[in-house]
């Protein structure tokens, strides 16, 4: 089956304009601003965009893909993230993490989770750890898991600056990093420690010693969560000077909450003149976002949910940022720090991970893989439970 794809204005995320797609087993075999000559092809299927916006794939760097939680007892565990909850979101590509729960969550759970949204269509990947250290692991190694784990592509969400994590040292962190760099080499994977930020008043210094006093490149340490309050954001700006990749998470924002909303932390970030390379943006989806008193117990718990990615891309299409300065952060920034080949791009050759806007910013459709989950805004599949 070939799927046409005709009169999209392509953000690939560099503006192309108003291109014609040929997909074929998964892949855009052919782009151009021309109309496609299908010559003999047969059982070609043509979809007429009729103008709408085509961009990337989203590509979730942060999710909970088996749920998160956990902090508020053993009732406060999170739901297993749907398929829908993804493609009806714009995502077709997702990393998985384990958080605060390392212990009854585990590595091998995650990994099965991740080839479980493979077999219904999605590209998945995920971390090996947690919040803490020792990691939790499959191998009984970080590098093992890197090394022998198909899905398994770096360390995360390690925490750090935070009441919940197992304050490691400078040398614990060092270890894992070094480990998770030389393990990404051995493979051709990212090999990065992904770093929970906390509220702690120490911040960023344990990954400003790390790069100081380590031979240990930059890019491994992807704090996360960095729109949590301003002096914590000021400070990931500077530090992506040094070579990290930062990102921001899209949550809602709640009374009384210090974080930075993520559309206004992009803003903030693109007209600092810090590289735009060095920006991404994650839903936390599936994560518990609680809210915690000076003694450690949970006053309030929301949900993290995919949904805000395309929520934070229309809010800042309404104050005239332009799309093809945003998606990057949604999609070609977080595939290339991950080493995701063939992602977060509209090219010849690549993965056809697509997805179509409607006018009002609303999704019309997403492809993922070549195939179509949402289609004229209507879900066209579903996970294997989600019709029960």
């Amino acid at each position: 089956m070939f799927i046409h794809i005709t009169n999209a204005q392509v953000f690939a995320p560099e503006s192309l304009g108003v291109q014609h797609l040929l997909v074929a087993a998964g892949k855009i075999v052919s782009m151009s601003p021309d109309a496609i000559d299908l010559g003999s092809i047969e059982n070609v299927v043509t979809v007429d965009a009729e103008g709408r916006r085509l961009i990337p794939g989203l590509v979730d760097g942060h999710s909970h893909i088996n749920g998160g939680g956990g902090e508020s007892g053993y009732s406060s565990r999170v739901p297993t993230v749907k398929l829908s909850q993804y493609t009806g979101a714009g995502v077709t590509t997702v990393v998985g993490l384990l958080g605060t729960d390392d212990t009854v969550h585990t590595t091998g759970s995650l990994v099965t989770g991740a080839r479980g949204l493979i077999d219904e269509g999605l590209s998945a990947y995920c971390y090996t750890g947690g919040y803490h250290v020792p990691c939790t692991t499959l191998t009984g190694s970080v590098r093992g898991d890197i090394v022998y784990i198909d899905p398994i592509i770096g360390v995360g969400e390690l925490a750090i600056s935070d009441h919940r994590s197992s304050q490691p040292t400078l040398d614990e962190l060092l270890r894992v990093a070094a480990d998770s760099h030389v393990a990404g080499m051995m493979t051709g994977k990212a090999g990065v420690v992904h770093l929970h930020l906390g509220d702690g008043e120490r911040r960023l210094s344990m990954v400003h010693d790390a790069i100081a006093q380590s031979e240990i490149p930059a890019r491994v340490f992807n704090p996360t969560h960095v729109n949590r309050n301003e002096p914590l954001f000021l400070e990931a700006m500077e530090l992506t000077k040094a070579g990290c990749t930062i990102d921001i998470t899209a949550y809602p924002l709640v009374e009384g909450d210090t974080g930075i909303g993520a559309d206004r932390a992009l803003i903030r970030y693109l007209e600092s003149g810090c590289s735009p390379d060095h920006i991404t943006v994650s839903s936390d989806g599936g994560g518990c976002l609680p809210q915690f008193d000076d003694d450690g117990h949970v006053t309030r718990m929301g949900v993290g949910d995919p949904r805000v990615l395309l929520d934070v891309i229309n809010a800042l299409a309404r104050v005239g940022v332009p799309l093809e300065d945003v998606v990057p952060a949604f999609t070609s920034n977080v595939a290339r720090h991950l080493r995701l080949r063939y992602k977060g791009v509209v090219a010849k050759g690549c993965d056809a991970d697509l997805v179509v806007l409607n006018e009002d910013g609303s999704l019309w459709g997403t492809m993922a893989m070549g195939q179509w989950h949402v289609q004229d805004s209507q879900l066209l599949r579903l996970g294997h439970f989600e019709n029960l």
